[in-house]
Order: structure tokens, then C-alpha cells, then sequence
């Protein structure tokens, strides 16, 4: 059971991101997917989640509304839409699976991380 982040790169601020994670070894159908970042020298963070089938989804106050979760589940893939990046988005990012039944940004609920994709805003 593995996750797997793509859609990471460098971006000018003002700019955009859309990231996917897609599982192996399960479907997704029954989870709610989570991202998480983690920037240098700062705790991972909580910052979206998506339950099962997309009809609640949880953010982070911090992102003020320029993040987007959103899923697939025939596509078996996880998406977080980041629009109007700041300096202070560059962090590693990473999607986990949240065990059965949450939803929310609290780590210790979450059993299995992808490897994470960095994201860099920068000019």
C-alpha cells in the first residue's frame, strides 16, 4: 500500500498548482484522502482533506480560500488545486490515507503517506 504525489515544481507567486496523488495497492473509494506540507524547519502541517466521496472536505483557515480538494474516484486520484501561491506555500507536500471514518488534519489519524512532491514559489 503505497500513495503517490505528482504536479510539484517551481512557480513564480501569483501562479498556480495542481497536484495529484493516486494509490497503489487499494482504491480509494473508501477513504478520505488528506494533504499535509512540510516546510523547512516546521512541523507537517494539515492543510485539506476529502472524505470518501467528495461531498465534505475540510481546509486548513490558513490557506484563505486559494486551495481546492477535490477527487476522482473512477480515475482513482486526489487532487489539490493551488491557486494564488505565496512565498510561504514552498513546502514538501504530501497526501496520506485517513483511516476509516475521519476527516480532519489530525496526523496520528492518518496510516499510510506518499513520499511527497516538492512545490517552490519563488520568483
Amino acid at each position: 500500500v503505497q500513495l503517490v504525489e505528482s504536479g510539484g515544481g517551481l512557480v513564480q507567486p501569483g501562479g498556480s498548482l495542481r497536484l495529484s496523488c493516486a494509490p497503489s495497492g487499494f482504491t480509494l473509494d473508501y477513504y478520505a484522502i488528506g494533504w499535509f506540507r512540510q516546510a523547512p524547519g516546521k512541523e507537517r502541517e494539515g492543510i485539506s482533506c476529502i472524505n470518501f466521496d467528495g461531498s465534505r472536505a475540510y481546509y486548513a483557515d490558513s490557506l484563505t480560500g486559494r486551495f481546492t480538494i477535490s477527487r476522482d474516484n473512477a480515475k482513482n486520484t486526489v487532487y489539490l488545486q493551488m491557486d494564488n501561491l505565496k512565498s510561504e506555500d514552498t513546502a514538501v507536500y504530501y497526501c496520506a490515507r485517513a483511516r476509516r471514518g475521519f476527516i480532519g488534519a489530525d496526523i496520528s489519524n492518518y496510516d499510510y503517506w506518499g513520499q511527497g512532491t516538492q512545490v517552490t514559489v519563488s520568483s
